[in-house]
């Protein structure tokens, strides 16, 4: 099959850029191994956080921002809901030094950002944030970050409307077809499949923790895989979590990564939690998918107890997710410095569904008119290139 662009793996980043390379009209072809949405990677998982201040860094709140108005741009067209608004906060220490995605002083990098970008916040302390939440367990003079404009994006509802979209648009969808080869040529660019040879002027490829199996070096440096769990929990008083009572939050108890959790209110499968972690890597054919019961003991014992008031101490669902990580966890999206003709659009670092919309819209716009709405810049993959004699 012949393209004009080709689109390698469909999860959050490639479904966005299939959907925007149809509406701009381009002969677009989308390749998945498996039949997204999937549980294989990381756009699952009922629910996703979103932000408009961006404590990883100021470079990520347009892509945020604009990916919000393409969520509800979306809504507007399917009929279905896509992104909850219902409100975050963020927790932390009074010095608010602790580490997250790899980024210290996390909850004061989100007030410098919100400062720098007018974003609606307060700043709560101890007392009010209390007041405000009393199912949260609070320490002593913990500091927070309330942010109305933030809440969740559903992933898997958001992967499915983009596809459905980018078909009735003209666009192509195989799925069930695993990509083996991506092979740049003077003219083009050879994309070679178990099932098909496809031929197109450009590829995108997002395809996650698969990106460096197909792309090798520098990915194969650049990127770690890393398997997450996530729990849901019954509360006693399940309306004590409903959205409106209780917002999306991430806490993080201690001075460094991995001494923290996140969560979201009970939107339908009781209230979801998680932790994150990347000292032990995999690969995405050999990650474990089961959840150990100690995995769940430990969830509960190291961050939920005491913290999250009247949750049934053992969930009744579990899940596993991949993280693609960069060692400085922000993105990758560049071109493969080999040829212009194949752009990268992974990994995320675990942060990137919020951002994921706007992503797809710039590299379909690099990809057709040879130039993104937003700065790219910072994510250039030449950061990880080996240093100089």
């Amino acid at each position: 099959m012949n393209a004009d662009v080709l689109v390698v793996g469909l999860g959050a980043m490639g479904s966005a850029a299939l959907y925007q390379l149809a509406r701009r009209g381009a002969k677009a072809v989308g390749v998945d191994r498996f039949r997204p949405p999937h549980v294989y990677g990381s756009s699952h998982g009922e629910t996703r956080i979103t932000r408009q201040a961006i404590g990883e860094g100021e470079a990520y709140v347009p892509f945020v921002l604009r990916s919000h108005q393409i969520w509800r741009e979306l809504e507007a067209i399917s009929g279905r809901e896509l992104f909850l608004a219902c409100g975050g906060l963020i927790l932390s220490g009074k010095t608010g030094k602790a580490t997250h995605h790899s980024k210290p002083e996390f909850l004061n990098r989100t007030i410098r950002a919100a400062r720098a970008f007018g974003i609606e916040h307060e700043l709560l302390d101890t007392a009010q944030i209390a007041e405000r939440f009393p199912q949260l367990g609070l320490r002593d003079e913990e500091r927070g970050y309330w942010e109305p404009g933030a809440g969740l994006v559903y992933p898997e509802r958001c992967v499915e409307v983009q596809l459905e979209q980018a078909i009735g648009l003209g666009a192509a969808v195989r799925t069930g077809e695993r990509v083996l080869r991506v092979a740049a040529e003077k003219d083009g660019v050879t994309v070679q499949t178990d099932l098909a040879t496809h031929h197109a002027d450009r590829v995108i490829v997002s395809a996650g923790p698969w990106v460096a199996e197909l792309l090798g070096e520098p990915l194969t440096r650049a990127v770690r895989v890393y398997r997450q769990v996530l729990f849901w929990f019954e509360a006693e008083q399940p309306e004590q979590y409903a959205p409106g009572r209780f917002p999306i939050f991430i806490w993080t108890h201690g001075e460094y990564d991995g001494q923290h959790f996140y969560g979201f209110p009970d939107v339908g499968s009781g209230v979801k939690i998680a932790t994150e972690q990347d000292q032990v890597s995999t690969s995405p054919d050999d990650a474990e998918r089961a959840v150990a019961d100690a995995e769940a003991e430990r969830m509960f014992e190291a961050h939920a107890r005491g913290r999250l008031l009247g949750l049934k101490g053992r969930p009744h669902q579990s899940a596993t997710c991949l993280y693609t990580s960069t060692p400085d966890g922000d993105f990758i999206l560049d071109r493969h410095p080999d040829s212009e003709r194949v752009l990268i659009a992974s990994p995320c670092s675990g942060h990137g569904f919020k951002h994921s919309a706007a992503v797809g819209e710039a590299m379909a716009a690099w990809a057709v008119a040879g130039a993104a709405p937003l700065d790219l810049s910072p994510f250039s993959l030449s950061r990880f290139a080996p240093a100089g004699p």
